[in-house]
């Protein structure tokens, strides 16, 4: 039997459509996932937690979902879960890929296979090729390599998954709050205002204003503050377990990729799952962008 470890966001109810047999949907307490949950849990308590899966005759266990690390009250540990505590402890003082391999060896030790999202799931992740009306140009080819030597320099520090990239400058990094917010706050930081005052750009966007100026009187870049003919290019870290906290795009964010003014998004062949191809394609087609789904290294 299948348990998924559901958090927030579109993934896990995507996932439980896709599955002739509804899995056993568990939740970490305080993370409400867009299903029905049969089972919530604690960190404190995961030692009763694993013991419950063994009872219900789960043997294979999907983590899928966004979720925030939560705090330990250690109060709350059970018997059952001390022996795990010096793991979970560990776990926690990592960064978040170490925390997600350190949680799956937890629950390999404990009997249970770990799957990812696109195992269950292979229609997920999509073919190699550009699958939109529209294709990248030559300078989208140089930003996607641009691209993924900034999602590797970010992994390596285990901050993020994706930026934006224009005429080789990269301009927003993803940060914590995920992609979505990255893209939400580069329209406002760097379009609207650029409809008023420069330097109110230069200074919302904490950027060296001798740099920006260079750039501005070079006759280089006509509008270096917009991501006109820029691109989203987003790729799972480096080294991480891909089962889980795989890399993921949706139609919000090709909605906000086009509100940004990019031209296109680039992700990793293999690396980065799309929810609702059909709905991504259309909305970058009805805005003559691209999706590119780029092999790593490719020229």
């Amino acid at each position: 039997m299948l348990a998924l470890i559901a958090g927030m966001g579109d993934l896990p109810p995507a996932l439980v459509a896709r599955l002739q047999e509804r899995p056993l949907v568990c939740a970490l307490d305080g993370f409400e996932p867009a299903l029905d949950v049969d089972i919530r849990f604690r960190l404190e308590q995961l030692g009763t937690f694993l013991a419950e899966l063994k009872a219900h005759g789960v043997t294979r266990i999907c983590m899928a979902g966004a979720v925030r690390r939560p705090q330990i009250d250690a109060a709350q540990i059970d018997a059952a879960t001390l022996p795990l505590i010096p793991k979970v402890q560990a776990a926690m003082a990592q960064g978040d890929d170490g925390a997600l391999r350190a949680i799956i060896a937890v629950l390999e030790e404990a009997g249970f296979a770990v799957v990812a999202a696109h195992e269950i799931a292979p229609d997920l992740l999509p073919p190699i090729g550009v699958l939109t009306q529209a294709k990248p140009e030559d300078w989208h080819k140089a930003d996607a390599a641009e691209g993924e030597a900034c999602v590797v320099a970010m992994g390596q520090a285990d901050s993020g998954q994706a930026c934006i990239v224009r005429v080789g400058r990269v301009l927003a990094k993803e940060d914590a709050e995920g992609t979505d917010a990255m893209l939400a706050k580069f329209f406002e930081a760097y379009d609207a205002p650029m409809a008023g005052d420069p330097l109110e750009y230069i200074v919302d966007l904490g950027v060296s204003a001798v740099e920006t100026v260079k750039d501005w009187l070079s006759g280089l870049e006509d509008t270096p503050a917009t991501a006109d003919d820029g691109i989203l290019f987003k790729a799972p870290k480096p080294q991480q377990d891909r089962r889980a906290d795989l890399p993921l795009i949706g139609p919000a964010t090709a909605m906000k990729a086009a509100e940004a003014g990019l031209s296109g998004i680039v992700i990793e062949a293999g690396g980065v799952m799309v929810l609702d191809m059909e709905a991504v394609c259309q909305i970058l087609d009805a805005q003559g962008m691209f999706l590119w789904v780029r092999p790593r290294g490719d020229a």
